[in-house]
């Protein structure tokens, strides 16, 4: 009976641990398997345990070159989508106007919609206007799919927002611009970060809508699904636990800059009440 007890008081706990370990095994599958020595093409199976592929991660030239044009595609991707998500965010938010409420619907489909459906309609858009597939389809492509996420997280930002400030700043004279650049910006800069790192993680994981949109382009990971034919090299393994362990860091460092920014602003308020208390009745 006890034991039954204490099972339902932990059974939260356990399915959480349950829940992590099932979407990080294969992330960790991929760490262990970056220091296999596998014989043949295929590394699925263990044989040994070595650092040669760590000691020259970019020495499949294919791979390297499909790196590089994932993370290009992905930085310009990750631009793109956050200033024009962040400006449709504001507006969204701050503004009411004819469409308002068909924007806020607009904005959202996009995310509920397949990956294969957006593929093959922008697919059928390019060659409507004679567009050729390559690495400029491949941008409009991912900043299209990317707004939405961003519109999301910079609107929930702002929709915390104390207006007063901007008021305050607006009062003592400053410029809408001067006021969006040293109050608003900084204070929604959480957001506007967590939104351009979503869309450069969305970016360099995307597959199918790139498969339809590339070309002769050739992405990271179109390169995996091509070389999965032929036998993935291990240094996918290598770049893959790369890029992870970099996303790890950054989503750190992020969450580190939200709890700092969220006490600096607990203590403006604290400041702020002490001084209304302090003035004479």
């Amino acid at each position: 009976m006890k034991a039954w007890t204490w099972l339902r008081e932990h059974a939260v706990l356990f399915t959480g641990i349950l829940v992590i370990f099932y979407m990080l095994a294969p992330i960790a599958i991929i760490a262990l398997f970056s220091f296999n020595d596998p014989v043949g093409r295929f590394n699925f199976e263990w044989a040994g345990f070595t650092t040669q592929y760590w000691q020259h991660p970019f020495a499949v030239t294919e791979l390297t070159d499909s790196l590089l044009v994932s993370i290009r595609l992905a930085f310009m991707t990750a631009i793109g989508a956050t200033i024009l998500g962040t400006l449709i965010a504001i507006a969204l938010v701050r503004y009411q106007f004819l469409g308002r409420r068909a924007a806020n619907l607009l904005i959202v489909i996009p995310m509920a919609t397949p990956e294969v459906v957006i593929g093959a309609s922008l697919l059928s858009m390019f060659l409507v206007y004679g567009a050729k597939l390559g690495f400029g389809t491949l941008l409009i492509a991912h900043i299209m799919f990317s707004i939405s996420f961003v519109v999301v997280v910079v609107r929930s930002r702002l929709i915390g927002f104390d207006r007063r400030l901007e008021e305050a700043s607006a009062d003592l004279g400053a410029s809408a611009f001067t006021t969006f650049r040293t109050i608003t910006l900084p204070l929604i800069a959480p957001g506007v970060a967590s939104a351009a790192m979503l869309s450069f993680a969305l970016s360099i994981d995307d597959f199918v809508i790139s498969n339809f949109n590339a070309g002769s382009e050739v992405t990271f990971p179109l390169y995996i699904f091509g070389a999965n034919q032929r036998g993935i090299p291990v240094e996918v393994n290598v770049i893959a636990t790369m890029l992870f362990t970099v996303t790890i860091i950054a989503m750190l460092a992020v969450i580190i800059q939200q709890r700092r920014a969220e006490k600096m602003a607990e203590k403006r308020e604290e400041e702020a009440t002490s001084s209304v208390a302090s003035l004479p009745a």
